[in-house]
């Protein structure tokens, strides 16, 4: 099995070789990283200048390499540049969830978003900022969970959150609303910063992504690189006047 881990916090990021030593229990791994942090990226690329590209050592025994780039183009050197194929992407662990609309704006899931639009499975692994111990003790079990169901024989991508805290379980959620509020706020001299604080009232409907995590639930959400609206356009096309 060939497998390539990518991120958005950045090859240096403390949870990187900990998911490329667990993920070399499953098979061949090559790791592409961007230099620095990219998070809020999306599936955003970089072709108005050259990126630098820097075979490294991270501490495990795979192939791996950063670039001055975004995590979808990390994808896309991995296969494009490498001229490889991947049975799997993983991206994260993320410091930080990507839950609700604001799976949106993440680098993280960006990053699979990129790998199946070249024809690759993924998932995308986050946490809470202090969730790391507790994402890699429930890894093992979690992927247990994906296989033992044949998840990625339904859905080519998974989105998946660990909560921080005692877990509960495993739900297979949808994806939410909003999490955190809007706000620009005036720093001086002409300059903006957004900031905002979390907005999602809580509830014990399992089923949302950002209920399930918040109540003690690692969420498995299976996503589309889709954005075609089928229900739409199976009625416009039955509507449209012959």
């Amino acid at each position: 099995m060939r497998i390539l881990i990518t991120n958005d916090d950045g090859i240096n990021s403390p949870a990187l070789p900990k998911l490329a030593l667990w993920a070399r229990g499953l098979g061949e791994v090559t790791v592409v990283a961007p230099k620095v942090e990219q998070s809020g990226m999306s599936q955003a690329i970089d072709f108005h200048k050259a990126s630098e590209i820097k075979k490294v050592d991270i501490g495990v025994d795979c192939e791996a390499y950063r670039m001055d780039s975004t995590p979808a183009d990390c994808v896309r050197f991995a296969t494009v540049g490498l001229h490889r194929k991947y049975d799997l992407v993983l991206s994260g662990i993320n410091r930080g969830y990507n839950l609700g609309h604001d799976i949106v704006y993440s680098g993280t899931v960006g990053a699979i978003f990129e790998g199946a639009r070249l024809g690759m499975k993924g998932i995308a692994l986050s946490t809470d900022i202090y969730g790391f111990d507790k994402a890699f003790e429930m890894l093992d079990s979690t992927y247990k969970f994906i296989l033992d169901n044949n998840l990625l024989d339904k859905a080519d991508l998974l989105n998946v959150n660990f909560p921080d805290f005692d877990i509960q379980g495993i739900s297979l959620t949808e994806q939410g609303g909003e999490f955190y509020s809007d706000e620009f706020v005036n720093t001086g001299n002409d300059m903006y910063i957004q900031v905002g604080d979390p907005i999602y009232p809580d509830s014990e409907d399992i089923s949302i992504d950002i209920n399930a995590v918040l109540n003690g639930y690692i969420s498995i959400t299976p996503l589309t690189e889709k954005r075609t609206d089928f229900t739409a356009l199976r009625e416009m096309r039955s509507d449209k006047q012959q």
